[in-house]
């Protein structure tokens, strides 16, 4: 088998600790938060880490970062936003943003292999990531919330959950573009 056809497999140890690091960073980011009253979920960097892994790495090494994430929270670390940790927190009414995140790595992994990572498209690929979290995310919340403590509208629950977070969530982005710009020159995949 050749060289290439396992680069493509499998990551090298350097792509492992970026991982590894980058998933760490995200936990931070989600520990820098501004909490809500239930049920609205905190202001974390939470999507600022989503954005800077995805640009830092690319599609698929930033996907496989996310997903480490999610997977620690999911076992029990204190990851998520608060220090919190567990299934419970993933399946509650905020968990469909967290494991929207996914959604939003993954999407943006197909559109870089279609469309190369190009600046404006990247940009695109991530604003369009974003919808789609919210989309689950809101999803998710209103079925959540309907069970324990009955139904929300959709106007609501996006004025609740998506509508506050828009701008912050776009100058996250911007801020994470610049820094990856910069951080780039010293990443070496």
């Amino acid at each position: 088998m050749s060289e290439a056809v396992i680069s493509k497999k499998h990551f090298s140890t350097a792509e492992l600790v970026y991982i590894a690091v980058c998933a760490a960073l995200m936990a931070v980011c989600s520990w820098i938060s501004i909490p809500a009253p239930a049920p609205l979920a905190p202001f974390t960097l939470q999507t600022f880490a989503v954005f800077l892994v995805l640009l830092l790495l690319g599609g698929r090494r930033g996907f496989f970062t996310v997903l480490t994430y999610v997977l620690l929270g999911a076992v029990g670390l204190p990851v998520f936003a608060q220090f919190m940790g567990g299934v419970g927190v993933l399946f509650g009414t905020t968990g469909g943003y967290i494991i929207g995140f996914l959604f939003t790595a993954a999407l943006y992994w197909a559109l870089e292999r279609v469309i190369g990572s190009k600046s404006v498209w990247t940009i695109a690929a991530l604003v369009l990531g974003l919808v789609v979290c919210y989309a689950f995310g809101t999803a998710w919340f209103m079925v959540v919330y309907a069970r324990q403590a009955g139904a929300v509208g959709l106007a609501t629950a996006l004025g609740w959950c998506v509508l506050p977070f828009v701008i912050p969530d776009l100058v996250k982005l911007a801020l994470a573009w610049g820094l990856a710009a910069v951080l780039k020159k010293h990443v070496r995949l």
